[in-house]
């Protein structure tokens, strides 16, 4: 955490800039009383807070939550720190959370895992094209800061196709970074040693690795969720917190099975929580508490509630974007550079963050131990990663795409697809990857579109057909960001990129695909749709003049695009030399994905003001 110590003319430039007011907005007399003395404690252990200092804030395949039994689902939110390592409590309703789950109740992206067949039993996952950044910079691996600019949708329609909005884009695009998690995929080591490269070990040379969660920092578009839905427990069903507003939640995904001796979390506890890849989730708040536990046996419909201190981000708004270490855990910081509003969240074990004790059968114990996530990795390169996730990342921005097509007709209490798929003008009957997790125009907030959110395996939603941004008014403005500086005043950048899409693992899923990861043949650029010819499109990043350098991605833009890096091709062939752990530690390796790293900073952000 940075915390500067500031003196002179420094003193006043350094109050005014965003990070400070997340500081500023927790001291006595800035905010409500009743809503101080929560947030400026937790920030004062993460910070280190002393008087004579001034502190500055360096500023989630598909998720199912299953209902258990209980009560009043829309309870207020309650003091989630206090009884978040426990049970959820009676009269509440304890939500499970189940990453495997071929056809969920809500869609919440999970990182695909390094073999889906043997956690699983059959392919569960979907698409995520990325940028990825490197730096042998200390801190580059603990420490990062995006300035992200949000897409502006255009006004409603109630015409499939006449108009394109961002959730027909991408479910969610999120930052990530690798974490320590003692508990999850326990390689043989049962500690873990936090911002340090250590930390480091190749599963080709030995299965002797710490056990790691993966951040997803997800942001959720606009428009399309409903509420009172039947089916979906009585709390907001969709993906998005709001008509109009993005927001954001902390996504920090365990996979608890031990890959050396193939054991995995125990059966009884794995009903009760969902199986073995679990997510601790917190949207990002204003005051920094959690609106539920946002543990995997806490957790209820509060956590996954959106109430009024979730920090609602407007459409076109510039954000910048924190990750970094703490004391206390892990710190995601929001600043809104366009409102001035703030909003954060640690994941603390005094936020009640938590691990499950991994315990395999025939154990029956469920139990969480409060757990603060704190970086494992000092540096960001290709070695440092969680290893049980397919795609190998540490800092990165991805985009989770294919979860929209268009439905002409929804059975509204089955919530599937009884009608036709796609635009008008290309439509077809719904094919089983388009009937399930469906809503008819009435059903939605504000974008009122028939439409499923289910993974897309067939290539022919919206997120392979081109209707991405491309500077007309009735498609939505790109995701803008730039690539992220680190260093104790972010201005340092990081000293390479890659583009990346893991398009080989999803194709390999699909025997009409042809595409085998082992022997690196017939995986394609352009999937083959289920009517068996090549994908409309497939989006791609490029580079634009604005802040400098910023990253766009979708499709060529003439008022933005700079650099296509050869558009699809940018992505360049199979990932070899990417290694897992399988059974008794021997080491397998596969290509999950089209990665193409490149020498140096494909587009260096500019340092501002630290």
């Amino acid at each position: 955490m940075a915390c500067l110590r500031a003196v002179g003319g420094d003193f006043l430039r350094l109050l005014g800039t965003p990070s400070a007011r997340v500081l500023l907005s927790m001291l006595p007399g800035s905010v409500p009383a009743g809503r101080r003395e929560g947030g400026r404690d937790e920030l004062e252990r993460a910070v280190g807070l002393r008087s004579i200092a001034l502190v500055l804030l360096a500023p989630a395949a598909l998720l199912a939550l299953a209902l258990g039994a209980g009560a009043n689902a829309g309870a207020p939110a309650r003091a989630a720190a206090a009884n978040a390592g426990a049970p959820a409590a009676a009269g509440t309703r304890h939500v499970t959370i189940a990453c495997g789950a071929w056809r969920p109740q809500r869609p919440i992206a999970c990182p695909d895992v390094y073999d889906s067949q043997r956690v699983f039993g059959g392919y569960v996952g979907h698409d995520e094209p990325g940028v990825h950044f490197y730096s042998h910079v200390p801190g580059s691996g603990n420490r990062a800061r995006w300035l992200l600019t949000l897409p502006r949708d255009p006004s409603p329609s109630r015409v499939p196709g006449a108009h394109v909005y961002s959730f027909e884009n991408h479910l969610t695009f999120w930052f990530g970074m690798a974490l320590c998690a003692s508990q999850s995929y326990p390689e043989l080591v049962r500690t873990c040693r936090p911002d340090s490269d250590t930390n480091i070990v190749n599963p080709k040379v030995s299965p002797d690795h710490a056990g790691s969660a993966y951040l997803e920092l997800q942001f959720y578009p606009p428009g399309y969720a409903g509420t009172n839905l039947p089916g979906f427990g009585g709390f907001p069903s969709g993906f998005s917190c709001d008509g109009t507003r993005w927001c954001a939640a902390m996504n920090v995904f365990s996979l608890y099975q031990n890959p050396v001796t193939g054991q995995t979390l125990n059966r009884a506890c794995q009903r009760r929580v969902g199986g073995v890849e679990l997510d601790n989730f917190a949207f990002i708040t204003r005051d920094g508490r959690p609106t539920g536990p946002p543990n995997p046996l806490g957790a209820d419909a509060a956590t996954f509630t959106p109430n009024r201190d979730v920090l609602r981000l407007d459409q076109g708004d510039r954000v910048s974007v924190t990750i970094e270490d703490s004391p206390s855990g892990l710190l995601t910081a929001l600043d809104d550079l366009t409102t001035g509003q703030t909003g954060y969240m640690i994941a603390s074990a005094q936020n009640g963050f938590g691990q499950l004790v991994f315990a395999p059968n025939p154990s029956r114990e469920c139990r969480v131990t409060r757990y603060s996530f704190r970086p494992m990795y000092s540096t960001s390169t290709p070695q440092t990663r969680a290893t049980w996730t397919a795609v190998p990342y540490n800092v990165a921005y991805s985009d989770e795409i294919g979860h929209f097509d268009y439905c002409s007709q929804v059975n509204r209490t089955k919530h599937v697809c009884t009608g036709l798929e796609g635009a008008p003008g290309r439509q077809e009957r719904a094919d089983f990857d388009d009937n399930y997790l469906c809503f008819g125009p009435g059903q939605v907030l504000r974008d009122r579109v028939g439409g499923c959110l289910s993974a897309n395996v067939g290539f022919d939603g919206t997120s392979y057909t081109n209707d991405w941004p491309d500077g007309r008014p009735d498609k939505p403005t790109p995701v803008m960001f730039t690539s992220p500086l680190t260093g104790p005043r972010f201005t340092v950048n990081y000293q390479s990129s890659a583009l990346v899409t893991d398009l080989p693992l999803v194709e390999s899923a699909d025997p009409l695909q042809h595409c085998n990861i082992y022997a690196d043949t017939g995986c394609r650029r352009f999937p083959l749709t289920d009517d068996g010819e090549p994908a409309q499109f497939y989006p791609f990043f490029y580079t634009a003049h604005t802040d400098g350098c910023t990253w766009g991605e979708g499709t060529y833009d003439p008022g933005l695009t700079v650099n296509d890096f050869g558009r699809q091709k940018q992505y360049g062939t199979y990932d070899r030399g990417v290694y897992y752990t399988g059974p008794g530690g021997k080491p397998y390796s596969y290509a999950s994905m089209f990665r193409f790293i490149y020498p140096a900073n494909l587009c260096p952000a500019r340092a501002g003001p630290a």
